[in-house]
């Protein structure tokens, strides 16, 4: 089987610290490549990849600011679809501009929907709904007016991931430093805990950061440990005695809870979007519906086994789950079953 691969060109592939979706096309196209699938995987020029590379952007636009994003998005799309015709399917990462081509090629394209930005995004997924071969990352993010081959949860690289039965004593807030996604949600379970946070991520919103998050940090109580790379993730993650997830929007998954639990550190998450769907109540961690609620199941994270946290993630989020996953979707579009 030949498969194009379209990865989003914010950031490289695989992200040198933060870029969710660069991170799973890196995950499925090597794991892909393992099993002796033909992939050509279009992305940014300083991609690391096993797969034969196409590049028209010499990094991502996130990266360097001087590059200009509309432009290469055009040509990078426009890469891919004109040698449609070398392969079986298109795998599309980016969102839904490249739809926009598929009635111009005969080669069937398969589009993961990573979640939707907003309503107005919806126009373009409907009007290629009859041949758009969508694949939701959650059954919580799936929209009702469109169709789906299937749903497939992210997977990750379990060797990447070192399971710790002895945490330390922060907290940890893990992902954007953005309103959405709880960070000072987490500070404030903290202080009611009388425990130490580290706060992970980029700073996705300036002002946000600045006037909300910045007055806490003091480099003790609430420490931030900027983006973290691969290379501090691991044990970034694994040192947590809870993972804090007090998102205010609809998650579609949530990596870093994924990634969390496979080290054996249990989620402390409000019930939002994917998170029933990823976290075991009671088992991997608590869904709580308040901040209050958080800060009384920090006290009964210890109730956790920490190994069953690594072994759920060893059973539903590994990347060769994924990558069968993806396989049985690509053989039954070019099949026709």
């Amino acid at each position: 089987m030949r498969v194009g691969m379209i990865a989003p060109i914010s950031w490289r592939v695989p992200p040198r610290h933060y870029g969710p979706w660069e991170r799973i096309v890196s995950i499925l196209t090597e794991g892909l490549v393992g099993r002796g699938i033909d992939v050509t995987l279009f992305a940014t020029a300083d991609s690391v990849t096993s797969a034969r590379l196409v590049a028209v952007t010499p990094t991502g636009y996130s990266e360097d600011r001087s590059i200009d994003a509309k432009v290469y998005e055009g040509l990078h799309i426009a890469a891919a679809f004109e040698r449609a015709g070398e392969f079986d399917l298109l795998h599309n990462h980016f969102d839904f501009l490249p739809l926009t081509y598929s009635r111009l090629v005969k080669t069937p394209v398969v589009t993961t929907i990573h979640g939707f930005s907003s309503e107005r995004i919806l126009p373009v997924f409907r009007a290629y709904n009859d041949i758009g071969h969508y694949v939701s990352i959650s059954e919580a993010d799936r929209h009702p007016s469109l169709d789906y081959a299937a749903t497939v949860y992210h997977g990750i690289p379990l060797e990447e991931f070192t399971f710790r039965g002895e945490p330390r004593d922060y907290l940890l807030f893990f992902g954007r430093i953005h309103p959405e996604k709880g960070a000072r949600e987490a500070i404030e379970v903290a202080r009611r805990c009388g425990r130490k946070l580290v706060i992970a991520g980029i700073i996705q919103d300036e002002n946000y950061f600045r006037e909300v998050i910045a007055p806490f940090v003091d480099g003790d109580r609430v420490r931030y440990a900027g983006s973290v790379g691969p290379e501090d993730r691991d044990e970034l993650l694994g040192g947590a005695f809870a993972l804090l997830h007090l998102i205010s929007f609809e998650e579609p998954f949530g990596l870093s809870v994924v990634e969390a639990m496979a080290t054996g550190t249990p989620v402390i998450a409000f019930p939002r979007g994917s998170m029933p769907e990823i976290i075991v109540d009671g088992t991997t961690g608590f869904l709580v519906e308040s901040v209050e609620a958080a800060a009384i199941a920090v006290s009964r994270i210890t109730e956790i086994d920490r190994r069953d946290c690594r072994a759920h993630v060893e059973r539903r989020f590994s990347a060769d789950r994924m990558v069968d996953d993806y396989i049985r979707v690509y053989r039954g579009i070019v099949d026709g079953t």
